[in-house]
């Protein structure tokens, strides 16, 4: 298992140590033992998606290397956290958040969901979102996230789309560049990893805050979560502030 360490907060977010790694990271699957779930659709009726945590669970406990495994639980925080709480318990301390895509175009669910996560979890565990828009990561990371799988820049190449730390371009509209399937990997591999740069050095610099508004224009799901982190989580946010 790798450890790991808070070296200190900006806001809610985190920047510290997972293993080599600086957080907030992007962490290769490769390098990690992932627990199998059992996964279930986002909008479902709740006794499917309590089934779905209660299989993640079994499975979980089938692993020898317990590093990683799977906040399953859909649409229903309740169970999402019961699901944390339960993998915790079995020795857990990386969580990789299911049905993230959906969340990214709720915003009030995805808000209210990472912050009950991060209030009811252990200092010591971190949370992973996989498939992560670029110009949400300021906002992700903000709210308490640790960890990214870049597998969407590969995803995004296949459909001839190229992401930039504000926007995706969709290369048959917008002409930027003329790129192989491979060359235009790369090129958004690179924008996450520059992404997640700009994040930690705006974590050092207690300056995330300002990043985070500034990218705030880049999508409503994005303008619309920021809102109700402010309106509703003031005193998680305030909680959470670097103290000098």
């Amino acid at each position: 298992m790798k450890q790991f360490e808070i070296k200190s907060h900006d806001g809610p977010g985190r920047y510290g140590k997972l293993g080599d790694l600086e957080t907030p990271a992007i962490i290769d699957k490769d390098d990690f033992s992932i627990a199998d779930d059992e996964s279930s659709a986002y909008d479902v009726e709740k006794e499917i998606a309590e089934w779905s945590v209660n299989q993640t669970i079994e499975k979980a406990k089938l692993v020898e290397d317990k590093e990683i495994a799977v906040i399953q639980g859909s649409k229903y925080i309740d169970l999402r956290i019961k699901c944390l709480k339960e993998l915790e318990e079995l020795g857990y301390n990386g969580f990789i958040i299911a049905n993230a895509d959906d969340l990214l175009l709720h915003p009030r669910d995805l808000v209210d969901l990472i912050v009950a996560l991060r209030q009811n979890m252990k200092a010591s565990s971190y949370l992973i979102f996989p498939f992560a828009e670029a110009q949400f990561i300021p906002l992700l990371a903000y709210m308490g996230v640790d960890a990214f799988f870049d597998d969407i820049g590969e995803y995004y190449s296949y459909i001839n789309v190229l992401m930039s730390p504000t926007k995706n371009y969709d290369l048959e509209t917008y002409n930027l560049y003329e790129m192989s399937r491979k060359e235009l990997e790369a090129y958004n591999k690179n924008t996450i990893d520059f992404v997640l740069r700009e994040v930690r050095e705006h974590m050092k610099n207690s300056s995330l805050r300002n990043l985070v508004e500034e990218r705030s224009a880049t999508s409503p799901q994005y303008a619309s979560a920021l809102r109700i982190l402010d309106k509703n989580y003031s005193d998680y946010l305030l909680e959470y502030t670097q103290v000098y």
